[in-house]
């Protein structure tokens, strides 16, 4: 049974131009979890990220939304997790997978980079440590890899699509529990059990 939650993570690009696009579905997630629990993300420029802390259902957690650049997300989340004692084994990442269609999201446990960048710079920081959890959001594929960078980090995410992908990431309170507790088999089965809207 892995570890558990103490830190959970979001990934996208700085700034407005990014905000709506398909790369930072994972910070808009944690924004909106956040929201939902009333706690304040502040920007400490020294820790390179907006962070938060809170009682979520009686656990003390905390957020981090890296403000590097996703190529440069590990830069943030590495010293942040050495600096206040926190193992890999008890952080979540939320980010896009384009290995899934708008409306399906998985939770995983450890594992490779599966090219994503983001998660390639923070195994780089972490000592090439993988066994983190993953959210993996998914916000579909352009169908040809040539114009995979313009699709996620160029293109707005029509609205409808970013509802979806919110909506299937929502991690309801009992699913949390789990996360908390460190009941990564219940929370995997109980999220990755649930069919696609398109099915």
């Amino acid at each position: 049974m892995a570890a558990p939650i103490r830190l959970l993570v979001g990934l996208g690009n700085p700034g407005e131009t990014y905000q709506l696009t398909r790369h930072n579905i994972g910070a808009n997630w944690l924004r909106a979890l956040a929201l939902r629990f009333g706690i304040q993300l502040k920007h400490d420029r020294a820790k390179r990220a907006e962070i938060g802390r809170g009682l979520l259902l009686s656990h003390d957690v905390r957020l981090l939304i890296p403000t590097t650049y996703m190529n440069q997300s590990g830069e943030a989340i590495g010293p942040f997790l050495r600096y206040f004692r926190i193992d890999p084994d008890e952080t979540l990442l939320a980010y896009d997978d384009v290995a899934f269609e708008v409306g399906q999201t998985r939770l995983k446990f450890g594992g490779g980079a599966g090219g994503h960048n983001g998660l390639r710079s923070l195994i780089k920081h972490i000592g090439d440590n993988r066994d983190f959890g993953r959210l993996r959001i998914g916000v579909g594929h352009p169908g040809s890899s040539k114009d995979l960078v313009g699709f996620l980090t160029r293109v707005k995410m029509p609205e409808p699509d970013r509802i979806r992908a919110l909506e299937s990431s929502y991690l309801d309170d009992e699913l949390l529990r789990w996360l908390f507790t460190g009941d990564w088999q219940k929370a995997m089965t109980k999220l990755n059990s649930v069919p696609s809207d398109d099915a």
